[in-house]
């Protein structure tokens, strides 16, 4: 049953600390830094942004211009530009400039990994109202531990962004935690395999001072990835996982992740300051 509790680390020292951001313009540090000299970062980072648009394609038949039909066509994948990077934290950076660098980093990335999900949603609906492409449904049943077709759709239905985005900022100190620096850890799962990249914490756990890994990801996407099909695929979230088919609304949805942080810590009150005073609703796809 090890398996099945929630795998994060070092959250909840952070959320007292992550609480500050939102009430305090005092700047305050968060973690140790782990490069004791980082350099501001003068080249750009791209964050690529998928964006889908109508054209309108224009011939010339006999000298005249006949418009023909509006075509559908994916747009080549728009470069967001911040001149961040997420394994380098600069020094003396006020509060504003911390989110600042969250925002660069994170909601574009966040967009766009919710974007697929949602893709990957809509086509496996159809796909399943219309009695198609057996061997996808399948792979995915048997990908996300679903039971039949139903609770394959459950699982694969993306939440809210401003609710990933809140936990990114919880758990990652707005995303200047030793793992995220590190491993691109976000969320600050952890990690029971020993043969996946993973990184040791300076925690352990129980009586015997068993030692806790996190993962390392190979990126900032497929951090956002794992940590949507943890609360997809995990016994501990099925409550959420039926709250959020019936509502899109973050702050009823956040009552239903109480197995996310430990009993007496305020982490829902910590994730519905942070929405609202960080108007995070705003991100949420309509």
């Amino acid at each position: 049953m090890k398996k099945n509790k929630i795998i994060l680390a070092s959250s909840f020292v952070l959320l007292s600390a992550i609480l500050v951001y939102v009430s305090s313009s005092q700047d305050e540090e968060v973690v140790t830094v782990v490069n004791k000299n980082p350099k501001t970062v003068e080249t750009l980072t791209q964050v690529e942004v998928p964006k889908t648009i109508k054209v309108i394609e224009e011939k010339k038949i006999s000298g005249e211009k006949v418009s023909s039909k509006a075509t559908e066509v994916k747009k080549k994948k728009e470069k967001f530009q911040t001149k961040y990077k997420l394994s380098v934290l600069p020094e003396n950076m006020s509060v504003q400039e911390k989110k600042q660098r969250f925002n660069e980093l994170l909601i574009p990335a966040v967009n766009h990994v919710y974007t697929d999900l949602q893709k990957q949603y809509d086509e496996v609906k159809s796909l399943i109202n219309n009695r198609k492409d057996n061997k996808r449904v399948q792979s995915l049943l048997k990908k996300y531990n679903a039971t039949n077709e139903q609770d394959l759709l459950t699982r694969l239905k993306p939440h809210p962004q401003s609710i990933a985005i809140a936990q990114a900022a919880i758990q990652s100190g707005w995303a200047t935690s030793r793992f995220t620096l590190i491993a691109n850890n976000l969320f600050g799962v952890w990690s029971f395999d020993p043969n996946e990249p993973r990184v040791q914490a300076n925690e352990t756990r129980g009586n015997k001072d068993e030692a806790i890994y996190v993962k390392r990801y190979a990126s900032l996407n497929e951090s956002i990835q794992d940590y949507y099909k943890l609360l997809a695929t995990s016994p501990l979230f099925e409550e959420f996982r039926q709250a959020k088919m019936k509502t899109n609304d973050p702050y009823t949805l956040i009552q239903a992740l109480d197995k996310y942080y430990k009993e007496g810590d305020d982490y829902d009150t910590g994730l519905n300051e942070l929405i609202k005073y960080n108007e995070l609703e705003k991100y949420d796809k309509q």
